[in-house]
């Protein structure tokens, strides 16, 4: 038996929101903190060539804000319609493709080759792959008439261990000074982003997200489940394949840019859902988003100023995502 994680609609309407706080007050507040985040991120500690320094933060932050809204908008709709609050794209074994692109491209052409290839070549092979890839696989999954949460469980679980078991043997064969270029690629960074590419990504993003807003009613049915949607007039089948492919795009493109962040959007849809009194989109994605601004920018801010890049921000995100994860199983969202 499969736990959809959402509730009714007449639960739906009956949810209080957070100490009496409506979405539009926790969309402005948090709108607030986002921006005294990214400004203080910008002009703290802004010393010696700022017209060399500025573009590059500028950069940074772009990347941070664009890897926010791509996974906590591709989060959110990839739960609303799996009806269920554990699944991500990330958790599907997406990490292990590009993890797996990334060495079989190492092993093929070799580390200094690849650092060499030209950044949009990269992009490309790497956001086809993946789109490709996980449209297959969500569509294959989802648009039946069943859905099976311990069968896609499985599968992502399959495709994860099959691509990292293929990737560890490729490791063992390449020359050790390629690996440790190939290692520094497995963990999200921001301090490298290509300015062109942070454009070219922000054009996709944009180009699927206006798809995403004009879906934004349809999204609302949806999550009230499969046979609901359909007798309230939904197009289910188009629609979940619709949103397939705006969630592939969009972790495709934030994983090519800057690489894994397996429980990310895991964590802030989490917290968007318990901070929204109901499940209308429209103030959920919002939320999410901003949440994700204020994590990225805030803990990037907070590891440059107090901590002095004493470690990465992807591993304390991973580490506090896989806690959310085992408490929602913990909890009985899976039944």
């Amino acid at each position: 038996m499969v736990s959809t994680g959402l509730p009714t609609a007449l639960t739906q309407h009956q949810r209080r929101p957070i100490k009496g706080i409506s979405p539009k007050t926790w969309i402005i507040a948090l709108s607030v903190v986002a921006v005294a985040v990214v400004a203080a991120f910008m002009l703290i500690d802004l010393r010696g060539n700022i017209g060399y320094i500025l573009p590059r933060r500028a950069i940074k932050v772009g990347s941070m804000i664009l890897v926010a809204y791509a996974v906590g908008v591709s989060t959110v709709l990839f739960q609303t319609v799996t009806s269920n609050r554990i699944l991500t794209p990330s958790i599907m074994g997406f990490d292990a493709l590009y993890m797996l692109i990334q060495t079989g491209l190492t092993f093929a052409i070799g580390g200094q080759a690849l650092l060499t290839m030209g950044a949009p070549a990269r992009f490309v092979t790497e956001v086809a792959l993946m789109v490709g890839f996980s449209f297959l696989l969500y569509r294959w999954l989802f648009t039946g008439g069943g859905k099976s949460l311990h069968l896609m469980l499985l599968v992502g679980i399959v495709f994860g261990a099959m691509f990292r078991g293929i990737s560890s043997l490729l490791q063992r064969l390449i020359d050790p000074s390629e690996f440790i270029i190939l290692q520094d690629l497995f963990f999200a960074s921001f301090n490298n982003v290509d300015g062109l590419l942070l454009l070219v990504s922000a054009l996709a993003v944009a180009a699927v997200s206006t798809l995403a807003w004009r879906m934004r009613h349809q999204l609302d049915v949806l999550s009230l489940g499969r046979e609901t949607a359909i007798n309230l007039g939904v197009d289910h089948k188009r629609s979940v394949i619709s949103v397939l492919i705006i969630c592939s795009v969009l972790v495709a493109v934030s994983t090519a840019l800057v690489g894994p962040i397996t429980f990310f959007g895991l964590l802030i849809a989490s917290l968007a859902y318990q901070l929204c009194s109901h499940f209308r989109h429209a103030y959920v994605l919002p939320i999410a988003v901003l949440l994700g601004i204020i994590a990225l920018v805030g803990g990037q801010l907070v590891l440059e100023q107090v901590f002095a890049f004493d470690t990465a921000l992807s591993i304390v995100i991973e580490f506090v995502g896989g806690i959310v994860f085992i408490a929602l199983l913990l909890k009985g969202k899976v039944k």
